[in-house]
């Protein structure tokens, strides 16, 4: 079925099934699904989806985003970048005179202090300052849940890894993604909760998911989150 509203036009498909309230289903390609109690009239639908408009405009315009991918960035002033789950501008502070090129957080804004303008440097100085936050950042969490474990990780590493957001060998020692910088704090304590669970059970048994269940009830919405915002955690 075809709504337009404000403008907009949205194509929604409904399923009337058992259930008292009206609900809706985007999934990972924008398809929009109204689940809703059987014999419920058209206009109360309608106002459902009205009544969400936006929510649902901003939901396929995410969707259509992470199907094309990421975007190749240009690292000039004012472009968006993640950190914590919120995304904030950069301003490029070039001065000759900058001792140490760095990037800082400052009032919303990462400030990227450089010498000379270089994009290649730019990319170079944002992976250091990830890398750097992404490493304090897992410290201080490992630090933070270490009362549940009676083993201690031998080691914290951050690495580059384009395949997981974070291991643990068997022999305790702990690796994450400097992306993960990228992500909110509580995503990051998923994934430390995560790893540090591998040093009680190695494996992804039943015994691994009630412990990290029991230390982080709603870990499934963090791993969503990662599912549905990998494609733009990037430099």
């Amino acid at each position: 079925m075809l709504h337009t509203y404000l403008g907009e036009t949205i194509r929604f498909d409904i399923k009337y099934k058992n259930r008292t309230s009206i609900g809706l289903s985007i999934d990972g390609y924008g398809n929009i699904v109204v689940l809703a109690p059987k014999k419920t009239p058209d206009e109360c639908v309608i106002h459902v989806l009205e009544g969400n408009w936006d929510q649902i405009l901003n939901k396929i315009k995410e969707m259509k985003k992470r199907m094309e991918g990421p975007q190749e960035k240009v690292y000039e002033n004012n472009e968006s970048f993640l950190y914590l789950g919120n995304t904030y501008p950069i301003k490029i502070v070039q001065d000759i005179a900058v001792i140490q090129e760095r990037v800082e957080f400052e009032k919303e804004i990462l400030h990227v202090y450089i010498k000379h303008l270089d994009k290649n440097k730019i990319k170079q100085l944002l992976k250091r300052y990830y890398y750097q936050r992404c490493k304090a950042l897992v410290e201080e969490r490992v630090f933070h849940y270490q009362n549940n474990f009676k083993t201690k990780p031998r080691s914290i590493r951050i690495t580059d890894s384009k395949t997981t957001w974070g291991t643990c060998d068997s022999n305790f020692q702990l690796t994450f993604n400097w992306r993960l910088a990228m992500a909110p704090l509580e995503v990051i304590d998923y994934v430390v909760v995560h790893e540090m669970c591998h040093m009680v059970h190695l494996n992804h048994d039943r015994s691994f998911w009630r412990l990290v269940g029991k230390l982080m009830p709603d870990y499934k919405e963090k791993e969503k989150w990662l599912a549905l915002s990998s494609w733009k955690m990037t430099v």
